[in-house]
Order: C-alpha cells, then structure tokens, then sequence
C-alpha cells in the first residue's frame, strides 16, 4: 500500500518575541512552515544570563507538571538532558515539602515532574533544542516597530523591525503567517485599532504582588533538605497572606522568592529579607538558608494585576495574524502557571497551523481560550478572590468554590489521596472539576473534618 506524501510546508512564518512561548510557538511552526523566523530585541545566542526583556528573569521560576510534559512531547529527552546539564528534577509533591496554612500536606509520590532551575539556563536549553531545527533561526537585537498589512487591511503579510543601531532604517520581513509572543506588553491591540478592528476587551484583576529574591551558594556539608528534597514551599493563605519558596537549581545554587499580596511586599535590603522569612507561618525556609553564603543582596519585582486580553470575542481578526503567551493573559507569578499555559497555547497552535484548509485565526483564538486560558485563569483569579483585600466580585458560586478549595487544602494535609488530587490540579494535569468527583469529594469531607462538624458519617 502506497504510503501518502506528507504535507508541503507553508512558506515564512515570523514569531515576535523569543522567549518561552515564543520558542514554543516556533517549535510547533517548524512542523508547518518551511522557514521559521524568530525576531527580538535581545541577544539570545548563547546567553546565560536575565535578559532585558523578562525582567522577572531572577526570581524563582517554576514549570509546572503539565508544562513539563509538554516540553517533553514537544522535544523528546529533554527532561534527561536538563538533568545532564546539571537541572535538579524531582517528584512534585514527594520531593517538596509544600505548607498550606501552615501545615506540611501528606507526602505522597505523585508521578508527575518538577524542574527547579534557573530561567535564563531552562530558557537556554529549549533554545538551542529549537535553533537545532533546520527550519528555524534568529533575528537578534530588533525592535518590531509594527505590522505590515495587505492594501484592504484583511491579512498581515509581515512585521516592520528595525536593528538596534544609530540610524537603522525600518526593514519589512514578508511572513506568511505573523505570530506575536512579544509577552504582557504586546502591541497587538494598538495594531489592531490602527487596521480599523474593533477595541479588544481587557480584563485586570489587581493584586499588587511583590517578589524579592536572593541567591544562596548551597555546600554539601550545610545541605539544608531532607535527601532528595528540591524546594521547601510555603503557600499564602487568607489567614497568612505572606509565602515564600526556596528551591534548590544548577550549579549548587539556592534561590529563595518571599512575595506578599496588596502592598505587603518583602523588603529588598538583606535584614528586612531574613525578618519577612522569619515571620512566615513556618521557619522552615528561615532555618534552611541561615547558613548558607548570599550571593548578592535580595532582588524586587512587582506584579500589579492579572490581565487578559479577550480575543476571542472579537467578531472580525486580520488573517496572517495570531496570538500567544502572555500577550493573551498573564497570571499571578506565584501560581507559576506560566510557562505551563504558553505550552498549553503551543498545541493549539501546532493543531491549527497544520490543519488542511486555510488557518482561521478567529478560530484558533476561540480554542485557545477554551483550552488553554480558561481553567488556569478562573482556577488562580478565583483562587486570588480567598484574599478579602482582593478586588473583586464573589457571587455565590465563587464563594462556595473558596469554600470548597479551603476544604480540599485541609483535607490534602491528612490525607494522600486528596494531596495527589491537588497537585494534579495545580499542575494543570487535571481540571479543578476533578476535584469534585463523588469518592474523592467524600474524602475531602471526612479529612478535613468537615463531615464531622456537619454531624455526616459515612
């Protein structure tokens, strides 16, 4: 039986941005176009180092077990050569030790794998996995000035980019498809306005989120963690809306991230550091980096608001054009959800692009809310809405989810069942309804002691 020719490749595709989801964006491009041309205004070669261009590059960055498998389907082998390079890899719940209002959760071996490493070094290894691609290079140092659209303004047809250098002329790159992954200040809606399209809906849910943190040289004989431990994570709560992460990464390094909601940010000076860990609910991360040597003094970082831009309720979109990561949506960071939903984005990217037919990008934006964006958003924007200083509407079924998800972070302490369940819903394995199926929503009753208040036996 004669085996069918696979499709030809399309012509050029130009990806704005050459961070995490754009590098996921042109990994999936490649499938489809024969050249693949990723534009930013960094150095992206060989850099090892925070870039300009993801100031939030020196906190801690987390990819959560969803986000991990996909790379792994998307590059196969390359949890393994994180590891041979050094990345610490651990189970996401037997190899942390997680606190919830206070409490260290039931430790159970969930299957599902967690990277502790720095951004700059996970960053650098999908690049080079994706710069490998024969269809794929690098357009370094350019700012992307704009769109270039065809006459009727219906279809991008290429980006304006200009080299970073005195009097460098705008340049047009010709692009049969235009995918934006320039992050939370994209420029799409302004040109989309210009092309005469409508005004894109945007939501923020402020937070007034602060980070700070310091980097710590970890010596084997000082080992602050239990053996194969990674991190010592301590979650905010309503009741202590102050958290704090320490994790272990490449190169004997220990970072740890203090962040408070509302204002009530850690301080950026090393004293003001220690004293907000040592006001945690637990001392458990004050205790393990106090003999440790610093690298350096703690470093800040805001995170004002959760914003999302509503694409997919837009009635009219040029073609040539998409969208992705956080140009789409941005979350709170201390969910680090992320990177998982730019991965997330990247399958319904690859899906679309390699379709038979024409791409429609209404289409591919009404998709990538339903599977991409709207479980993590409403899961972490709803989670945000337990903190009372959180703006905000709650009407009654929100209230009964904080409730509930109150209950399933109690019951998850007692119970290994439930603590599974909960990791596999914070990785963005499972949906949060899983939560709600019959023998686990029993279990959660009886564990956190709800059943008994209720007056219920089972």
């Amino acid at each position: 039986m004669q085996q069918a020719k696979p499709a030809e490749k399309k012509g050029r595709a130009v990806v704005l941005g050459g961070s995490m989801a754009g590098l996921f964006a042109a990994r999936v491009l490649a499938d489809a176009y024969a050249e693949v041309l990723v534009v930013d205004r960094d150095a992206l070669t060989g850099v090892d180092e925070p870039r300009r261009g993801v100031p939030q590059g020196r906190q801690v960055h987390g990819l959560q077990a969803r986000g991990q498998q996909i790379i792994e389907e998307l590059f196969p082998g390359f949890t393994q050569e994180v590891v041979d390079a050094g990345g610490i890899v651990g189970d996401m719940a037997g190899d942390i030790r997680w606190f919830l209002n206070g409490h260290r959760i039931a430790n159970v071996h969930t299957g599902l794998t967690s990277l502790t490493v720095t951004r700059p070094f996970l960053e650098r290894q999908v690049r080079e996995r994706v710069s490998a691609l024969p269809e794929v290079s690098f357009l370094e140092q350019y700012d992307v000035v704009g769109l270039e659209a065809s006459a009727d303004r219906s279809r991008v047809i290429g980006a304006r980019v200009s080299r970073q250098a005195e009097g460098s002329a705008v340049e047009v790159l010709a692009a049969d498809l235009v995918v934006d992954a320039t992050g939370r200040g994209s420029r799409t809606p302004v040109w989309l306005e210009e092309l005469g399209y409508a005004k894109v809906e945007e939501e923020r849910r402020k937070i007034g989120l602060g980070y700070a943190s310091r980097l710590y040289t970890l010596r084997e004989h000082d080992n602050p963690y239990a053996e194969n431990e990674i991190s010592i994570g301590v979650v905010s709560s309503p009741s202590a809306p102050r958290g704090a992460i320490a994790a272990r990464q490449e190169d004997d390094q220990v970072i740890v991230t203090a962040y408070g909601i509302l204002g009530d940010h850690p301080p950026a000076d090393p004293e003001g550091f220690d004293a907000f860990l040592r006001s945690l609910q637990v001392p458990d991360i004050y205790k393990a980096v106090q003999d440790l040597d610093p690298q350096g003094p703690p470093v800040a970082y805001r995170f004002p608001a959760n914003q999302r831009r509503r694409y997919e309720h837009l009635d009219r979109f040029p073609d040539g054009l998409l969208v992705t990561g956080d140009g789409v949506c941005s979350f709170n960071p201390a969910y680090a959800q992320g990177m998982t939903v730019a991965a997330l984005a990247a399958l319904t990217l690859r899906r679309h692009v390699t379709a038979d037919g024409p791409l429609q990008p209404l289409a591919y934006l009404k998709d990538l809310a339903r599977e991409a964006v709207d479980g993590p958003w409403d899961l972490m924007v709803g989670g945000d809405l337990a903190f009372p200083g959180v703006e905000g509407e709650r009407p009654p079924l929100t209230r009964l989810f904080l409730a509930y998800m109150a209950l399933v972070q109690e019951a998850a302490i007692h119970d290994p069942e439930v603590a599974d369940a909960f990791m596999r819903v914070f990785g963005l394995v499972d949906s949060s309804e899983s939560l709600l199926e019959p023998g686990l929503l029993l279990r959660v009753l009886r564990s956190s002691g709800a059943a008994d208040r209720a007056g219920i036996t089972f």
